[in-house]
């Protein structure tokens, strides 16, 4: 039996409050079995935890988003480090940089981003990584402080190949939302393609970034499928294999193997 293992997913945020068992059922349709929700803020942090607590097939990832890198306090951590050793708790993230938004300054963003990093190691976890428009900058980060034996996660990976191997030789999976489906995305697509497929994730980072045919929609965790079937076509094999591969990838990197 198919299983798909959506490794990004905000069913913490709206649209999705109130409508998990809707969401869930439509997603086991699809064969998308498991579900890791991430919180970046004080409120999305307690509904994935919560959602965790509530739901065998969802895992939360807490974390303090790049964009609110200025409001990172030891209270903010002291929050944070209360649940990473909680059963469901499986990463530390979404954390990194963000030089699209520029919310706060670089050098705030680093600094927070390195903290964190040093946080997952300390609690032996992995860390998901949101980089936009800081792609060389993020990787600095990455060779400087070491990402650990137990790994990390380039969520919503839009680079090029030879940067993501580059990053999987530092201990990084790479995973593909709905941006791999789009006409435009060749060059993730040749990432898609060429990456070894014991390197690759697949996620929705729902409720953004609907995949081809759902483009323009609402994206919902269910839609990894399409992520799924559009990696096995760019890779000539049957959706099965790309499954089970993401999806025992994924088990492996949030040690639930």
């Amino acid at each position: 039996m198919m299983q798909i293992f959506d490794t990004h997913t905000h069913l913490n945020t709206e649209p999705f409050i109130g409508n998990t068992e809707q969401e869930l059922a439509l997603a086991k349709e699809m064969a998308v079995t498991r579900h890791n929700v991430v919180g970046f803020d004080h409120a999305t942090i307690e509904q994935a935890l919560s959602l965790a607590k509530h739901y065998p097939e969802i895992y939360a990832t807490i974390g303090w988003h790049p964009t609110e890198a200025g409001s990172y306090t030891q209270a903010v951590e002291d929050q944070i480090v209360a649940h990473l050793n909680e059963d469901k708790v499986i990463a530390l993230g979404e954390i990194g940089l963000d030089y699209h938004w520029m919310t706060e300054p670089k050098a705030v963003q680093i600094a927070v981003f390195k903290r964190q990093i040093q946080l997952a190691k300390d609690h032996h976890l992995p860390f998901v990584v949101h980089t936009r428009d800081a792609l060389a900058d993020t990787y600095q980060v990455l060779k400087e402080v070491g990402v650990g034996p137990e790994g990390g996660i380039m969520h919503s990976y839009s680079g090029p190949l030879d940067m993501a191997v580059k990053l999987a030789e530092l201990g990084m999976l790479i995973s593909f939302s709905g941006v791999v489906t789009f006409k435009k995305a060749t060059e993730v697509q040749e990432t898609a393609k060429h990456l070894p497929l014991d390197k690759v994730l697949v996620e929705t980072d729902a409720p953004y970034l609907a995949p081809v045919p759902m483009r323009g929609r609402t994206n919902r965790t269910a839609y990894s499928r399409y992520v799924v079937e559009k990696i096995a076509e760019l890779r000539g094999l049957p959706d099965e294999v790309v499954a089970d591969a993401t999806y025992h990838n994924a088990m492996r990197v949030f040690q639930l193997d």
